[in-house]
């Protein structure tokens, strides 16, 4: 897990963005492996990602536009990212490998049906990754991961997580040094798992408001027990640890 800074410390954006690109040319060697595979959607994490990616590996990453009906306008950003900083990448529609799962399968409810998508870009990811001998870089940020909002063994199956230590809050502002475009960082966030779905709608909490609940929790803040946000939170932690636990196995 990235080392963040202690309270007080004058680590600025730049070292703190030097940090973790030499963190990825570290774990991408100690794999043995030649570089590293990210999965690029248009949004503000995946972009990012990337971004460190390309200091870290320079012509040595591969970013995949993976759409499964997806908005077009995501493509579009992706896109912009990759030709702006010159990101090698690549398309694979995965919507009509959708539709014959989904010909084939029960008929399932709508998170059971969307939780479909990432669950076939980790699959995709996985096979360039194969195929180059490079590591997938995941871009789930530390209030996703606590809170479970990633789809388990979907976006939450990859090797490294570079901003698995940064609350969306603190990637927002790297994003912001990066020079990420403003139209992305202006967005709603979004897993485009279905036409309007929102991050924030789904977790009923908006981002700024899920970093300030978790850095009082992590502070042992003692709340009123009626505080309606922090019981949102602590919620959502406990209904997802099994998605952040080691497999159980019973041991005879």
């Amino acid at each position: 897990m990235l080392m963040r800074p202690e309270k007080g410390s004058s680590q600025t954006s730049s070292s703190l963005l030097e940090g973790i690109s030499r963190w990825i040319g570290l774990q991408v060697n100690s794999a043995g492996a030649k570089g590293g595979v990210v999965g690029m959607s248009g949004g503000l994490d995946s972009s990012v990602t990337a971004l460190l990616c390309k200091q870290a590996l320079g012509d040595e990453l591969l970013g995949l536009i993976l759409p499964c009906h997806s908005d077009p306008l995501d493509e579009h950003h992706a896109r912009m990212v990759a030709d702006r900083f010159d990101i090698r990448v690549e398309k694979i529609d995965l919507g009509p490998v959708f539709e014959v799962l989904l010909s084939i399968l029960p008929a399932g409810g709508e998170v059971t049906v969307a939780n479909l998508k990432p669950r076939l870009r980790m699959m995709t990811l996985y096979y360039y990754s194969n195929r180059l001998d490079y590591l997938v870089v995941g871009s789930g940020n530390k209030s996703e991961l606590q809170t479970g909002y990633f789809t388990k063994y979907g976006d939450g199956g990859v090797d490294i997580l570079p901003l698995g230590g940064l609350s969306k809050t603190d990637v927002r502002a790297l994003a912001q040094e990066l020079g990420v475009p403003e139209e992305i960082m202006a967005k709603p966030p979004s897993a485009g798992l279905w036409s309007g779905q929102t991050d924030e709608g789904e977790l009923g909490i908006t981002y700024e408001e899920l970093d300030r609940a978790l850095q009082m929790l992590e502070s042992d803040h003692k709340s009123d027990p009626e505080d309606v946000l922090l019981s949102r939170v602590r919620e959502l932690i406990a209904h997802s640890e099994h998605k952040r636990a080691p497999v159980p196995m019973y041991e005879p």
